[in-house]
């Protein structure tokens, strides 16, 4: 078992050294056709880790779909483990497109360059994998230890889901966190970008470095007024850490809700990594529409309230739909998805076809 975790870790850094090292190895714009080609390419990967999922379950590979799993009671079978991956992928991939609203706010509010957009989300999601990991591994030995646990979750993920659905939540100032308020109490910060650094030393050839190739250059005064060798972080480490604190927060909502499907450590993970993987991509493809999917957030209330009610009737719902209920239960989050998504879509077209209609009789 030990082996086959560490070969698919293995196979994500070799993923993500691709990413930076060779594709991405040049600061530049990603631009909104080639984020697609990159979702395009996570999703097909996703997609087809369901195919070894199956057959690695159903042949016992490495000693899987030998346990019984804590969240139903049964030990899975290829197609049960397929079934709680590609939930699980589902709902954490669903969270995730949440968190774009976010980073897109975070990236706007920092001003950070189009040229290092990429960078901040490559190392951000980086730290957001080792974040979840652990909270996967602690969570788990919870689960494993005390199996009412399921129940606290249950309950958190449907608070969460009322307060989604009626509490609206006004965009914070990143610059007001207590992050944020902290790493500049602790380290001098910089006024300006300083190309693709995350923290330059005063004085030196990086601190007079322009924010883009193109920019004009601009004295930064905190570097200027800064003794020579100081360390000084910039911008782009703040959003970094911004984007990684922002992802932590997510998680407490997520990782509850693909613990809702199954406890499972290696599906937990991998269905949460290969969401992460895809949320970068899915970023540069969506940033620019996001205002357009207004009832997004409501499908995502729903779905972890539909998932909070699952985790409380598990039990009941295995006696009367059968071992392959998470099956119904990932045919209900897509039509969800879909139906906001289609929801939003009709609600904006009839606001354009209503100011052209307005335009069109004032003239």
């Amino acid at each position: 078992m030990m082996w086959l975790w560490i070969a698919f870790i293995a196979f994500i850094l070799l993923m993500l050294a691709l990413d930076l090292g060779v594709f991405h190895r040049e600061a530049r714009i990603l631009g909104v056709k080639e984020a697609l080609g990159w979702s395009a390419v996570w999703f097909t990967m996703s997609m087809s880790f369901s195919v070894f999922v199956y057959f690695a379950y159903q042949g016992h590979w490495f000693g899987l779909g030998t346990v019984v799993d804590a969240v139903d009671g049964f030990v899975n079978s290829g197609a049960m483990a397929a079934e709680k991956y590609l939930t699980g992928y589902v709902v954490e991939l669903s969270l995730s497109v949440d968190n774009i609203f976010v980073i897109a706010m975070i990236i706007g509010h920092f001003a950070v360059p189009p040229l290092y957009q990429h960078r901040v989300l490559f190392w951000g999601i980086i730290g957001a994998l080792v974040l979840r990991g652990t909270m996967i591994g602690v969570g788990a030995a919870l689960i494993a230890e005390f199996h009412w646990i399921l129940y606290v979750f249950a309950a958190f993920l449907i608070f969460t889901a009322i307060k989604m659905l009626f509490f609206s939540s006004e965009d914070a100032d990143p610059n007001k966190s207590i992050v944020v308020r902290l790493i500049r109490r602790l380290f001098a910060v910089t006024d300006r970008f300083h190309g693709k650094h995350f923290y330059v030393r005063a004085g030196s050839p990086e601190s007079l470095e322009r924010e883009t190739p193109d920019a004009s250059a601009v004295p930064d005064e905190a570097v200027s007024k800064a003794l020579p060798g100081t360390i000084m972080l910039t911008p782009l480490a703040l959003a970094v850490i911004m984007v990684e604190t922002t992802d932590l927060i997510f998680a407490v909502d997520s990782i509850p809700a693909i613990f809702a499907i199954t406890a499972d450590p290696f599906l937990v993970f991998t269905s949460n990594v290969f969401a992460i993987l895809g949320l970068r991509s899915l970023y540069f493809a969506l940033a620019g529409m996001i205002e357009k999917f207004r009832y997004l957030k409501t499908s995502l209330a729903l779905i972890l309230l539909l998932v909070g009610v699952k985790m409380l009737l598990a039990e009941w719902l295995k006696l009367k739909l059968g071992e392959h209920f998470n099956l119904y239960l990932l045919t209900v989050i897509v039509s969800i998805l879909v139906a906001g998504v289609i929801a939003s879509l009709i609600a904006e077209r009839r606001e354009r076809n209503a100011g052209g209609g307005h335009g069109k009789g004032a003239g």
